[in-house]
């Protein structure tokens, strides 16, 4: 049987996977393309104790054969077609027989049990999802109902993503394309390898600011180009460097990152450029420097207005000669390595006020890329807080079923100064006081519990506490109840005068709660 997405209807799942399905939907829904979620889907389904491992194959083309897109203990080791990146003919194996037949198979081998189904959008075969039971499972028709389930989800998100695309006059499949091969695998244009400007790993968000800097990172990334990226701290500048390293021909090398203001001043310089024995007291063996470790990948140096006038120097020489010289040493290294720079500094301002070569930051500058605050991405903080609460979750092993609304309230009227990097903070703070699978208002920092933040001026710390706690129930229990105020009311085990007074207190509107039937 093949899994179609033509309908959501999900064959009765076991009660239990409940929990997990729906999880796997918000997954499915946080990242732009399918191919980002697959990873961290089937990460979520290992860690969860129903699999022991799985493989998502994805189509490479109309005729086959499948490309191994995710894999998590779900094949043998020297079974290299099973490694991502890998390749699946027709017939090899559960997934080339899957393929072959375009039907659900179950079976087992030196490894164990499998269940291996494919999974169709429009009546075209698109995916194959491979998964082994967990530990606890005593064999595949366990996870039978689960694995199908799952299928559908990805169907459905993968025509949704289809359907966007195409409306963006993107490459699409033409309709006799589908009706001529209604059981093979069809190209999938929003699934290609590359990056894209929203494609760009590590760079979460839809906001015009961020889809800007993708935009430009996009563009530069292949280049040879030497990059500065600037910014307020916390706002990404090593996620950027990573995204553009990640998107350059030197991706397959190193990606060495140093943090300038880390490094004391006496040895920063040979950190960056090594030492050869004997150079200074306590080197007693050669030591290679960042450069060279970063030979045929990327060296990314963090807050380099931190550096020194001497080191300033040097490093200017080898963005000029493209070589260095070891501390002690003689002897000239050639640097094949492509520089990014980032800092949270004014180094205009600095060059004017003597504080910062000139020319090195005109070496530096060539391509400057301005990272945004996270207050300029509105749109965004929602976004990546989900993101967040489900990476912390699945490190954690306490997952986020959801954020409460007043949480987001808090979320989106806060000024979030240390930006990104705070708003991760404060998401982990409250994975770890979280005890129902929810993300609560009072489980945040107090900073962002400010009476600013909250809009109340209570008298006292304790009564703040209080009236935030109660007015998150009064909310949670409304939503739950769909705005029926008095099944809200019986459910917190207060009476509807008391439930109705607290909603004058809070100018909570209990209409906006109602869900059309």
């Amino acid at each position: 049987m093949a899994l179609s997405n033509e309908s959501s209807f999900l064959l009765a799942p076991d009660p239990g996977d409940l929990p997990l399905l729906f999880e796997g939907v918000r997954l499915l829904g946080r990242f732009p393309h399918v191919q980002d979620a697959l990873d961290p889907l089937l990460q979520l389904l290992v860690e969860s104790g129903r699999l022991s491992g799985g493989v998502l194959a994805l189509a490479e083309g109309v005729e086959g054969p499948v490309r191994i897109a995710a894999n998590k203990h779900g094949g043998t080791g020297d079974q290299s077609s099973l490694a991502v990146g890998g390749r699946v003919h027709m017939g090899e194996g559960p997934l080339g027989r899957v393929l072959e037949r375009s039907e659900a198979l179950s079976g087992a081998d030196d490894e164990g049990p499998w269940i291996a189904v494919p999974v169709t959008v429009k009546g075209a075969l698109v995916a194959i999802f491979m998964a082994r039971p967990g530990r606890s499972e005593p064999g595949s028709k366990d996870i039978r109902s689960l694995v199908e389930a799952l299928g559908v989800l990805l169907g459905e998100a993968i025509q949704l993503r289809r359907s966007i695309h195409g409306a963006e006059g993107r490459e699409e499949l033409t309709g006799s394309e589908s009706q001529a091969r209604p059981h093979h695998f069809q190209a999938m244009p929003v699934l290609e390898e590359g990056f894209g400007d929203d494609e760009l790993p590590g760079l979460i968000g839809r906001s015009a600011a961020i889809r800007e800097v993708r935009h430009l990172i996009a563009r530069v990334g292949p280049t040879e180009a030497t990059v500065l990226i600037t910014g307020e701290s916390g706002t990404g500048k090593e996620r950027a460097a990573r995204a553009l390293h990640e998107a350059s021909g030197r991706k397959k090398g190193p990606f060495i990152a140093v943090n300038c203001a880390a490094l004391p001043e006496s040895l920063i310089e040979s950190e960056l450029f090594g030492h050869e024995r004997g150079a200074f007291t306590g080197a007693d063996s050669l030591r290679k420097g960042r450069f060279e470790l970063a030979s045929g990948g990327t060296l990314f140096l963090d807050e380099i207005g931190e550096l020194g006038s001497a080191v300033q120097a040097k490093l200017l020489r080898v963005l000029q000669e493209r070589s260095f010289e070891r501390v002690g040493g003689g002897s000239t290294i050639k640097a094949d390595v492509r520089v990014l720079a980032a800092t949270n500094r004014d180094l205009e301002k600095e060059v004017a006020e003597g504080l910062f070569r000139e020319d090195l930051f005109w070496r530096l500058n060539v391509f400057p890329i301005r990272m945004p605050p996270l207050r300029e991405r509105g749109g965004d903080i929602v976004l990546l807080a989900d993101h967040f609460a489900l990476g912390i979750g699945l490190r954690l092993g306490k997952p986020v079923l959801r954020i409460s609304t007043p949480a987001i309230d808090l979320f989106m009227s806060y000024h979030w100064p240390g930006n990104v990097r705070e708003l991760e903070n404060a998401i982990e703070r409250a994975v770890v006081l979280s005890s129902d699978g929810v993300i609560h208002a009072w489980q945040l920092p107090p900073s962002l519990q400010s009476a600013a933040s909250t809009g109340t001026a209570p008298l006292s710390t304790l009564d703040a506490t209080l009236a935030r706690m109660e007015r998150e129930l009064i909310v949670e229990a409304l939503k739950m109840s769909k705005g029926k105020a008095v099944v809200a009311a019986q459910s917190l085990g207060i009476t509807e005068r008391r439930f109705g007074l607290a909603l004058r207190k809070y100018a909570i509107d209990w209409h906006r709660f109602r869900t059309k039937m």
